[in-house]
């Protein structure tokens, strides 16, 4: 379910869901917004925060990026007529430029696209991507070290 939900970010965006694993298995480069295509069902579980985005991976096929594995549980009061597939291949939206900048990235840096966050902004659904290449263990192991590092140098530092 949506860890933050609800939550208002400081650049005014209401956060569905955030794919908090992905900060942990990926050194993050650069990020990136994109649209999504949805259907009516899936934009009512969204404002009802029922999305998870932690096993979700973006793929390139035929010069359009796709959202997979993200998981929107659908409502019980959905329609009776929509037969609902949460898991369900959804289609993002980005200009030309941006998606041909990040195919070549992609295809030629070795980069990987990861959904980082999905947030409302004026009133529609938009999925944070970024261009991440993945961490080794000793990678992980060495992030987490600093961040202990710097929590307990706060400590001291309000002593």
């Amino acid at each position: 379910m949506a860890k933050n939900k609800g939550k208002t970010a400081p650049s005014g965006r209401k956060t569905i869901a955030a794919n908090s694993k992905a900060r942990h298995d990926y050194f993050i480069e650069e990020r990136t917004e994109a649209g999504l295509v949805l259907e009516g069902w899936e934009v009512k579980s969204l404002r009802a925060g029922r999305l998870q985005l932690k096993e979700s991976y973006v793929v390139i096929r035929q010069g359009e990026i796709w959202l997979l594995g993200a998981n929107i549980s659908p409502l019980t009061s959905a329609s009776t007529h929509v037969h609902p597939d949460p898991t369900r291949t959804r289609k993002l939206l980005l200009q030309r430029r941006e998606l041909d900048r990040l195919i070549g990235a992609v295809e030629r840096r070795g980069f990987t696209l990861v959904p980082l966050v999905m947030y409302w902004k004026r009133g529609r659904a938009k999925l944070e991507i970024a261009l991440a290449k993945g961490k080794k263990q000793h990678d992980k192991r060495a992030t987490e070290r600093a961040r202990a590092w710097q929590r307990q140098r706060q400590r001291l530092l309000k002593q």
